[in-house]
């Protein structure tokens, strides 16, 4: 998988890079992701931070946020790109249709001689 990492606006310090490719190294628990950029800006005393993951067969998932400092946007910014593989992963999991949300296949309940599911 692919990390890359980049400043609109002035550069980043080599302490701040090592996090920021830590916590996108949080992302590959989700498999098949191919790519994984990291923008950053600083404007106006506030930090900018966007997030674009690329996986197999998916299109990208992007996330954008802003905070304080950079380490609390980026925090918020990864909580929201985990959501969406989260949501995504989930969906294609279970995309067959006979397994209802409770895990319970259909079919598998069949009432007692007395008319009530056991």
């Amino acid at each position: 998988m692919q990390i890359k990492i980049s400043s609109r606006h002035g550069e980043l310090a080599p302490g701040q890079r090592e996090r920021l490719e830590e916590k996108a190294g949080k992302l590959t628990k989700f498999g098949r992701l191919m790519a994984i950029e990291i923008a950053t800006s600083h404007e106006k005393g506030a930090w900018n931070v966007e997030f674009q993951v690329s996986a197999e067969h998916k299109n990208d998932f992007v996330a954008t946020e802003t905070g304080p400092t950079l380490e609390a946007a980026a925090d918020q910014c990864l909580h929201k790109i985990e959501n969406q593989l989260r949501k995504y992963k989930e969906k294609t999991q279970h995309h067959k249709g006979d397994v209802p949300h409770g895990g319970i296949p259909l079919g598998s309940v069949e009432p007692t001689p007395n008319g009530e599911v056991e």
